[in-house]
């Protein structure tokens, strides 16, 4: 199809994420808020502190928290990457974008960034090579990396936990069809920021992350996909939607057609112009 452009005010929105139970239950033992142990050296008591990493954050976020964490110079997590020996798929050409698993982690004065980074790295992987995860990826025909980038994606644009799986169907359709995702997005991670808005010269930017201007999924996840979004991508819900758009917070219109989007566009505009301007 033609490359339809959706008016600024009708971007779909990066939100936070609240807690899904999705059918795969046993994926669903370890999550977000579960702790994670990091092996430490030496035998000297010392009460751990915890360093929360939540679901859709970027690696330049987790660096800068591992930093902070550990007391260290501004840079210092982000250094370790080259060192640290992640056990990341050859895809990623050693960029763990994605693969920083968002979890609770305890930290003490033994607690190194690489040692911090590589365990994130295991549990990541850990998590995509979960049967429900890995056997629903491979019949989507995707690989783990390929499932890590539909997540994030997932991740960033959902607005409410029931809405993943209809994000995923929205991304799945449009590769299905050729189209190209037009996710907003892909387009903050290009541009380093995070906003609901979007202008029509955003949308031209010369960047492989341009799922405007590209087809197919971006090169490398967004952010860092947590267990929910992972299952929401290999398990999408049936629907033949092809756009979205929130009209009001928790409310997210999923659209099979363009003119039944374009109703959904005019309601958010009719909501938007009654709450008058909005801060931010």
């Amino acid at each position: 199809m033609s490359h339809e452009y959706r008016p600024p005010q009708a971007r779909s929105r990066l939100t936070r994420r609240g807690r899904l139970a999705l059918f795969l239950g046993a994926l669903l033992a370890v999550g977000a808020a579960v702790l994670i142990p990091v092996l430490r050296g030496g035998h000297e008591p010392e009460e751990p502190r915890r360093l929360v990493i939540p679901e859709g954050w970027r690696a330049t976020q987790v660096y800068s928290a591992v930093d902070r964490a550990l007391e260290l110079p501004p840079g210092s997590a982000k250094s370790a990457v080259a060192t640290a020996g992640l056990a990341l798929p050859a895809e990623a050409k050693g960029n763990p974008e994605g693969y920083l698993f968002p979890a609770t982690y305890p930290v003490t004065s033994k607690t190194t960034p690489a040692a911090l980074l590589a365990h994130m790295v295991r549990t990541a992987n850990e998590k995509l090579a979960t049967k429900a995860v890995a056997d629903g990826g491979k019949a989507h025909g995707m690989t783990a990396y390929q499932t890590a980038t539909m997540a994030s994606i997932i991740e960033a644009e959902a607005e409410t936990p029931a809405d993943r799986g209809k994000v995923a169907r929205v991304v799945y359709n449009r590769l299905a069809k050729s189209m190209p995702l037009q996710m907003d997005s892909t387009l903050n991670y290009a541009l380093d920021r995070s906003t609901v808005e979007t202008t029509l010269s955003d949308t031209r930017i010369d960047s492989p992350f341009n799922t405007y201007e590209r087809q197919g999924l971006p090169p490398t996840p967004i952010d860092s996909p947590g267990l929910e979004a992972m299952a929401a991508a290999v398990a999408p819900t049936p629907g033949d939607w092809l756009y979205f758009v929130t009209v009001k917070p928790g409310d997210t219109r999923f659209s099979a057609t363009y003119e039944e989007h374009k109703k959904h566009v005019a309601e958010f505009n009719n909501h938007r112009a009654q709450a008058g301007p909005r801060a931010g």
